[in-house]
């Protein structure tokens, strides 16, 4: 029997995953219990491929960001191959968190407890005094023995994708389904060209809620006439199509009329190789667990989610765009400035519904709720996942 249903009744899990006439959504639990978010964490996090920042980020040889996996410490590092590593945030000493901040270590890792010391490898390079004063070896100790526990991870779209229980298929294949999707979108070698904006190109909002509420909010586009009628009045609810990746990955919705409307009239470069007959086409998928990826033919972005407990979440928001030029140059930064303001002003609006189901399921007599047959297929998309991979 599957622990969580010491804490959730198996019924309430099982409703979800009938037809969505029939289904109901998860149940109050999933989203108010901390006993369950642990399980969470186990198997939909450190199961799964799960995104924990940008590589972009570490700029230099030798950067370091910790990252907290819901009280798991995970800390990247961008080694002396300019490669990006993840390990366990650990000493392997005494059990002390080695980097409590972004930085560079320069050359070592060190820990500031009894200062054994790692590369950016990960592997233990120091141990000062282990054998008695001034002894810095012990034929009793072996160092290749207790270097810092590498995780399972991969690049990809400058994500960084970890695979915590080293369990999961490899990500080329776990990710194929979606890559073969945008295929006809964007080439490899358009892909290639996506370039952080240097300026206008992140920002992060506090979401006083459970990280799942951000993600079935993205899945569909119910909510527009409503909640962004800015946004509706020229990409409105009618011009949106599903998205239900299978195998069960990813969800979400495209638009068939995206065109970009900048102050003069001034437009970014778009992806070489976008159809002409696509133009128009946008997609906004999100890659389960805890990331909501955008495409357009001018630009590309990434909003991931770190949550933080049952309850509280942290969205980062991550802008691409088409060469170095449209990233970085004076000639575009007054369109990225524009083009920053939209998507934060959007995604503003959805915090503020989304916090407000957070209180929503404290009600004694909501359980879970219903799904509209015709509207709401992406987000019974995605309670499914989670339904099914929780047990």
């Amino acid at each position: 029997m599957s622990k969580v249903y010491s804490i959730i009744d198996k019924k309430k899990l099982d409703v979800v995953n009938k037809p969505i006439s029939k289904a109901n959504g998860l149940p109050n639990e999933c989203y108010t219990s901390k006993e369950y978010t642990l399980i969470e964490r186990k198997k939909l996090f450190e199961d799964k491929w799960t995104v924990i920042g940008v590589a972009s980020s570490l700029k230099k040889i030798g950067d370091v960001k910790p990252f907290d996996l819901l009280g798991l410490p995970l800390l990247i590092v961008r080694n002396k191959k300019n490669k990006i590593k993840v390990f366990h945030n650990v000493c392997s000493h005494r059990g002390l968190k080695l980097i409590s901040k972004p930085g560079n270590i320069k050359n070592v890792i060190r820990c500031p407890y009894h200062s054994w010391s790692y590369n950016s490898d990960g592997n233990l390079v120091a141990t000062p005094h282990i054998g008695g004063m001034n002894k810095h070896q012990s034929s009793k100790f072996k160092k290749s023995e207790n270097n810092l526990k590498e995780i399972r991870s991969y690049v990809w779209l400058d994500l960084i994708m970890v695979n915590i229980s080293n369990n999961e298929i490899p990500f080329e294949k776990y990710i194929k389904p979606l890559s073969d999707r945008w295929a006809k979108f964007w080439k490899k070698k358009d892909r290639n060209l996506i370039k952080h904006a240097n300026d206008y190109g992140y920002f992060k909002l506090k979401a006083k809620c459970n990280w799942k509420f951000a993600i079935e909010n993205y899945c569909e586009s119910y909510h527009l006439p409503w909640v962004h009628p800015g946004l509706n009045a020229y990409s409105k609810i009618e011009d949106h199509y599903h998205i239900q990746g299978l195998p069960n990955r990813f969800a979400g919705q495209g638009t068939t009329v995206y065109n970009p409307k900048f102050k003069g009239n001034n437009k970014f470069p778009c992806f070489p190789n976008w159809p002409k007959n696509k133009e128009n086409i946008a997609e906004y998928v999100a890659l389960f667990p805890n990331v909501m990826l955008g495409i357009h033919k001018d630009h590309y972005y990434a909003y991931w989610l770190e949550p933080i407990n049952h309850e509280r979440t942290l969205e980062h928001m991550e802008i691409y765009y088409v060469g170095d030029e449209a990233a970085k140059s004076k000639k575009y930064k007054h369109l990225r400035m524009q083009n920053h303001k939209l998507w934060e002003d959007i995604q503003k609006e959805d915090v503020d519904i989304i916090q407000r189901m957070q209180i929503g399921r404290n009600s004694i007599v909501y359980n879970g709720g219903n799904f509209s047959p015709d509207m709401d297929n992406p987000t019974h998309h995605f309670h499914k996942w989670v339904a099914t991979n929780v047990v």
